[in-house]
Order: C-alpha cells, then sequence, then structure tokens
C-alpha cells in the first residue's frame, strides 16, 4: 500500500460543509454546493473557482451540472438553474414545500424529491411544474429515470395515452416503498414492496431492466422494472446500504457496517469485501479497475476492486466525505469540513494498467495453452471431449 500522501490542492472558498460535487459531462467544470447556502464553478483544468452562484435562503443539499447550466436545489424548499458563464440565476422553480432532497435532468425535463413527500417534473426552459407525483407516505430521498422505449416491447405498452410520452421517474422514500411513475400523467404504474427500511439509494440498468435498491433494512434488493418482481435480495452487510455503483454486472455496495461488498448481479453472489474504514461508506466510485471510496472518517481509499487490497489512503479532510468525482486520473473529494481536495492518482491508476495488462498476458498464454490441449485431445479421442465443449 502507498503512502498516504498529500492533496495536490485543498480548495477552502465555501464557509459551510461541501453536500454534493457534480461532473459536467465533458469533465470540463465541478460544482459544489454546500451548508453555506452557495454553489461553486471549478475548472478541471486549473482547479480554480470560476462561479459563485449565490441566492438560496437556506443550505443545498444536492446540485447537477450540465455542459451550459447547473441545477441546485435547498432547504428552502426551491430548485435554481444557474448560467455557468455568467453566474446569473436563470430560474427558480417553486412549488414543494419542504426541503428538496434530490433533483435529477433529463432531457428537457427536472425532477425532484422532496420531504413534502411528492415528486415534481418540471419544464428545464418553462420555469413551470408539468407533474406532481404523490402517493408515498414519507420523504422521497432518491430518484432515477428512464423511458419504456429502453425495456418494452411494442406489444407490452399498456395503452394510448402512454404511448405519447414513455418517460418514467423512479422514486425511493423512508416510507420502505419504490414507486415507479408515468411522467405524462403521474400515475403510479408499480409499487415495488419488500424493504423493511428506507430506501436511501438506486441503480437503474434499464437494458437489463432491472432496478437496485440500497436500504436502511441492510439489504439490496433487485427488481424486474417491467413486472415489478422481486428478483434477488443481498443480505450479508451488517448496516444500513448508503451507496451504489454498477460497472460490467458487478454491484459494488457501500454501508454503515464500515465496508463495500462486490457482488455478481447474474447470480446474487458476494465475490468481494472491501475493509478497512473506521466509520459508514458514503459514497464510492470505481475508475479503471481501482474502487475509490469515501468514508465517514474523514478518509478516501482505493482498492484493486478485484483482489480487495488496499492501495492508497488519502489524508487531509477533517469530517465525512460526502461525494467524490474522478477525471484526468485526478480524484476530487468534497466533505462536511467544507473543503475540496484534489488528488493525484496517476500513480496508482499506472500500476494497476501494468496489473490488468500482465494479467490478460498470463490469460491470454493459458488460453493458448488450453486450445493446444483441447487439440491434442480431440485427435486421441479424450473423455473430457464433451466437457471442453460445455
Amino acid at each position: 500500500m502507498g503512502n498516504s500522501g498529500s492533496a495536490v490542492k485543498v480548495c477552502t472558498d465555501h464557509q459551510g460543509g461541501i453536500n454534493w460535487l457534480s461532473l459536467s459531462p465533458d469533465g470540463q467544470r465541478l460544482l459544489t454546493g454546500s451548508e453555506d447556502g452557495t454553489a461553486r464553478l471549478w475548472s478541471t483544468a486549473d482547479s480554480q473557482c470560476h462561479g459563485h452562484f449565490q441566492g438560496h435562503e437556506s443550505y443545498i443539499t444536492f446540485c447537477h451540472l450540465e455542459n451550459e447550466a447547473a441545477f441546485t436545489c435547498s432547504a428552502d424548499h426551491t430548485i435554481r438553474k444557474w448560467d455557468v458563464v455568467t453566474g446569473q440565476c436563470l430560474a427558480i422553480y417553486r412549488g414543494h414545500t419542504s426541503i428538496v432532497n434530490r433533483i435529477l435532468v433529463a432531457k428537457d425535463y427536472l425532477f425532484s424529491g422532496s420531504y413534502d413527500r411528492t415528486a415534481r417534473c418540471w419544464s428545464v426552459d418553462k420555469e413551470k411544474q408539468i407533474q406532481e407525483f404523490r402517493g408515498h407516505r414519507n420523504c422521497v430521498l432518491t430518484l432515477a429515470h428512464y423511458s419504456s422505449r429502453d425495456v418494452l416491447e411494442e406489444e407490452e405498452e399498456e395503452e394510448e395515452e402512454e404511448r405519447v410520452s414513455r418517460d418514467l421517474l423512479v422514486t425511493g422514500s423512508t416510507d420502505c416503498t419504490v414507486k415507479v411513475w408515468w411522467v405524462s400523467s403521474g400515475r403510479c404504474y408499480q409499487t415495488l414492496l419488500g424493504h423493511t427500511g428506507a430506501v436511501l439509494c438506486l441503480i437503474l440498468d434499464a437494458p437489463n431492466r432491472e432496478l437496485f435498491s440500497g436500504s436502511t433494512d441492510y439489504t439490496i434488493r433487485t427488481w424486474n422494472i417491467v413486472t415489478g418482481e422481486q428478483l434477488k435480495v443481498f443480505k450479508e452487510h451488517q448496516g444500513s446500504v448508503i451507496c451504489l455503483e454498477l460497472v460490467n454486472r458487478h454491484l459494488y455496495s457501500g454501508s454503515a457496517d464500515r465496508t463495500v461488498k462486490c457482488w455478481l448481479v447474474d447470480t446474487g453472489e458476494r465475490i468481494q469485501t472491501y475493509k478497512a474504514h473506521k466509520h459508514s461508506v458514503s459514497t464510492l466510485k470505481y475508475h479503471a479497475g481501482i474502487l475509490f471510496t469515501g468514508s465517514g472518517d474523514a478518509c478516501a481509499r482505493a482498492f484493486n476492486s478485484k483482489s480487495g487490497v488496499l492501495q492508497k489512503i488519502f489524508r487531509g479532510h477533517k469530517f465525512i466525505i460526502n461525494c467524490i468525482q474522478i477525471h484526468n486520473e485526478l480524484l476530487y473529494t468534497a466533505s462536511h469540513d467544507g473543503t475540496l481536495r484534489i488528488w493525484d492518482i496517476r500513480g496508482i491508476c499506472k500500476r494497476n494498467k501494468r496489473r490488468l495488462k500482465k494479467e490478460r498476458s498470463v490469460q491470454g498464454r493459458s488460453s493458448q495453452k488450453g486450445s493446444l490441449s483441447r487439440l491434442f485431445n480431440n485427435k486421441v479421442g479424450c473423455m473430457v471431449q464433451q466437457e471442453n465443449r460445455e
């Protein structure tokens, strides 16, 4: 394991804890939303603050960055849209009656979830509420979005009304349920029952018709988003499941039990546990064969995703790390201590690439030997011929 080292840069502009960190699709900018009621825009090229968005009347809970616009939501019950060049507030979306927890931007839609027990859909450009999703018995904590075109065959689609707009919103709530809604009508399409605790996180895999939900009941559940059927329950965590990441049919789950676990989605088998955290795992991100985690113990960590070996600890924050992002082999960590820290991860990435290259080379030689062996076995009529075919 490498030394902890020190951050390349520490950004201390915020006057309160940073609750979220968002990376623009083009990778040129980062957006931080803070307890101080402001958001700041950072350039990934020079790590300087190039925008300061002020206007919210309470702390910012979550933020989302597009290439040309930034979005923030707040405990002041509103959502705001900002111009990333001028810093001007372009729109204020009003309607929620309590803290707005989460926002999601998809196509021309802006979705939001709130402590007022509702989710809402807004027109991004017209500053107007399009739909309200009412039915949860407690606050809406997490959101996902997909189109039925991604998962349904034509003959499976329901009534003509829904064919006009086939977008669906998924909401997870502290009422222990996940709900799927038609965006066009606001009608609930499915209520997914099974969790016995608050639903804290959702990951959607639309091409495979699957939804993953993590809960305070210590479980992760997989659902068929067309039928609503519960497919699998992952049960080995001993604490709330706080965050999820899905990569190449491997599901990574971070928990209050101080571990991350890796599961094979297709079988439900747990194949790795990543330990060493001294507090809850609050955020995680997979990058180039490395699993990066942020924890309540104020440290970020890098693990070899395959072996589970801890490769590096990033020390310097004073409080919980709420969010991490990775761009151009730099790790960005945002903390409740109010700082954004930037770490150079080129060394770990380079070592990991060499290791992966070596493993592929060994596998290639092994595969070649296997082919020669099968050829020989075929010639002599070996009894394992059928096994090799299988």
